[in-house]
Order: C-alpha cells, then sequence, then structure tokens
C-alpha cells in the first residue's frame, strides 16, 4: 500500500505562473508588487481594511501582542487547547497566560468559562478558532465590551470560514492567520494580520520591519523584528486565494464523507458537523477516542502508521507544557476536558490532495483497527 501523508496542498492553479513573473522581473523580496496585493485582497475577503503579511502565524501572534501593548504584569485570557505559539506570544511580552478549559463537542474554549478569570489585570482575551469550527464569539464580544478588553482573534486555521454570517478574521482588535502548507490557502510558512485600526495596521507595519524609520531609516527609536513576507510567498498566496472557495467546498466534501464512511465504528467520537453559528470547515479531520477504548490517541496513530497512513496528535495542553512549568505557570491548574482529548484525540489524512480513494482506504483503516 502506497503511504497516506496527513497533508498534501494543491498547487495547480496560477502558481507557477506567478512565481515565474517573480523570478523574470526580479522582484523576490519582501519590496514586491505580489506583497502588497496580497495583503489588499486578503483583507477584503475577510472585511477588513488592512493586512499585513508576516513571514508566519506565530510571528503575527508575537506583532500582535506587541502592537497592542500587552506587557509585564499584564494578563490575557486564552484556551489551553491551542498550539503553543498563543501562548509563547503572552510570555515572551512578560505578560500572564490565563487559561479555560474547551468545549467537549466542539474542541473550542469554554466561554462559559471566561468571565470568572477576569481580573483587574487582564488585558485582552485571545481567541482561537480549532480545527474547523470557530469560537461562539457573541459571549467573547460581550464579555471584551463590559470589562474594556481587547481581542485577538487567533483565526490561522480558519480560511473562508464563517460565524454568523461574517467572516472569521473580523472579529479581533487584530486577527491572525498562518498559511502553513497544511492550510486552506498557502505560502509554505507566511502568516497574516488584519484590522481596522489605521494606527494598530501602521504599528505592525512597523515591528515587522525592524522598526524603521521612514525619514532616518537606519536610526531606531525601540526594537522591531524581521517578520517580513517575500513577494515569492505573496506570490503563491494571491494564486491560492483565487481559489479559496473551491478549497472550502472540497474540504467540506472530504469532511462529509469521511463522516459517511466513519460513523458507525463504535469507538470514535467525530468532528461536529455544525453548530448553530456555522457549518464546520474542516481544516483537519480529527477523531477522540471514546472511553470504552481500551488504548488513546498515540496507540491509535502507532497502529495507523503500520499501514502507512499519515496521522498527527492534537494539540497538548498549555497548562501541561513542560516549558511553562518550569516557569512556574499554571499551577494547581486543571482542564480536564482538554486533558482528555489531548491524550485521546488525533487527525487523520486531510489534506486539500487527498482523493477519494485514499479517504476509503483510511476510513478500511480505521475499521480493521477498531474491529
Amino acid at each position: 500500500m502506497n503511504p497516506i501523508p496527513v497533508n498534501e496542498p494543491i498547487l495547480d492553479g496560477n502558481e507557477k505562473k506567478y512565481l515565474f513573473e517573480c523570478i523574470e522581473t526580479g522582484w523576490i523580496s519582501s519590496e514586491g508588487p505580489f506583497v502588497k496585493q496580497f495583503e489588499e485582497q486578503f483583507a477584503a475577503r475577510v472585511g477588513r481594511k488592512y493586512g499585513i503579511a508576516v513571514s508566519n502565524g506565530s510571528v503575527a501572534l508575537d506583532a500582535t501582542v506587541a502592537a497592542l501593548e500587552i506587557a509585564q504584569g499584564d494578563e490575557v485570557i486564552l484556551p489551553t487547547f491551542t498550539i503553543i505559539s498563543c501562548a509563547a506570544a503572552i510570555v515572551r511580552a512578560g505578560a500572564v497566560p490565563v487559561v479555560v478549559d474547551c468545549d467537549r463537542h466542539t474542541w473550542n474554549m469554554d466561554v462559559s468559562q471566561i468571565e470568572a478569570k477576569i481580573t483587574t489585570r487582564t488585558k485582552a482575551i485571545m481567541a482561537v478558532h480549532i480545527y474547523g469550527l470557530p469560537v461562539n464569539m457573541e459571549p467573547v464580544l460581550a464579555l471584551a465590551d463590559k470589562y474594556g478588553l481587547k481581542i485577538i482573534e487567533d483565526a490561522a486555521e480558519m480560511h473562508g470560514q464563517t460565524y454568523k454570517g461574517l467572516p472569521c478574521g473580523s472579529f479581533g482588535d487584530i486577527s491572525t492567520f498562518s498559511f502553513y502548507p497544511n492550510k486552506h490557502i498557502t505560502t509554505g510558512e507566511g502568516g497574516m494580520l488584519v484590522t481596522d485600526d489605521e494606527k494598530l495596521a501602521e504599528r505592525c507595519r512597523s515591528l515587522r520591519n525592524l522598526c524603521f524609520q521612514p525619514q532616518k531609516r537606519f536610526v531606531h527609536e525601540e526594537l522591531g523584528w524581521n517578520f517580513r513576507m517575500t513577494n515569492l510567498q505573496a506570490a503563491l498566496g494571491v494564486a491560492q486565494l483565487e481559489r479559496l472557495d473551491e478549497f472550502v467546498t472540497r474540504k467540506r466534501y472530504m469532511g462529509q464523507r469521511y463522516t459517511e464512511l466513519l460513523s458507525n465504528i463504535p469507538g470514535l467520537q467525530l468532528p461536529v458537523t455544525k453548530t448553530d453559528y456555522a457549518e464546520n470547515i474542516y481544516w483537519v479531520y480529527g477523531l477522540v477516542l471514546k472511553d470504552e477504548v481500551p488504548f488513546d490517541g498515540e496507540e491509535a496513530m502507532r497502529r495507523l502508521g503500520k499501514y502507512k497512513i499519515g496521522t498527527r496528535p492534537f494539540f497538548w495542553c498549555m497548562h501541561e507544557q513542560p516549558v511553562f512549568q518550569k516557569m512556574g505557570l499554571f499551577n494547581g491548574v486543571s482542564c480536564p476536558i482538554a486533558e482528555r482529548i489531548a491524550r485521546r484525540g488525533f487527525y487523520i489524512p486531510s489534506g486539500m490532495a487527498l482523493s477519494n480513494e485514499q479517504m476509503e482506504q483510511v476510513s478500511k483503516t480505521l475499521y480493521e483497527i477498531f474491529a
């Protein structure tokens, strides 16, 4: 049996044409015209005024935290079930990450737990949309308004997704995206910040470009980073963005097909198809082993690996990360739902280029494993 990778992107649109244009013109750096084009088109797609392209989604969070002036002693509330980039950006700024557990069905942060975590030191709420369904944003926005908090919206996995008909990425003071190869739109590596605030946009542009000054380029009043996206990456992004609706349709078809194929396996919790505010976009197709299954997600992935089927584990909880525990963070914190799905969850091949035959082979193998 041929290996089935966990992800393989589709790059058969205008990618080659636009990359060739970069090479022919010599514009391969961050000064090239595709960068501005990608920023403007992507921002418009998610209903924002300004887009700031950066080198990846993780640094987009670093720049966001800095632009919002989150600093030493400030607290930021976020889900414990997320990628480490979210908490790392907070910790690097000297601020304190305060985690909440997740919902057992959608795997997103349990918004009912947020208000109890708010203190006089709380500066922001970081809403991270997980795996295909968005956070229930209305209660989050209401809390931000009530307590005067900033909203950081991590929409890294949500290209083309909506919440109550509005684009994901349109809800934060600053919202961020990733263009890693497993995303609906990829630039290889890359990220984007979007906002409607002109001053925040200018601040983010300065931070990503070493805080060069317009008149005295090499005289610096403060420190920034080189977080720039290249024209080559942006050219890929423009080509990918042209096909986003097609990709969303493809992903939803794949999710529905997997659900049909796997619905009779009793030991698996499948992704929620839809909520009252969104239809699943299936960034990945995640599975959680039910309690009656006598092994964990790591063992399930090992068994699938014997059949050359690629998998990835679920995120590991922020409050259980050794690096943060060594810093003395999260002492006494317990998030039982997130802890359980981190141990019993994993995702199966979900890439854009996955064929129907490959989905059927993955499903057949899962039946054999759980029989």
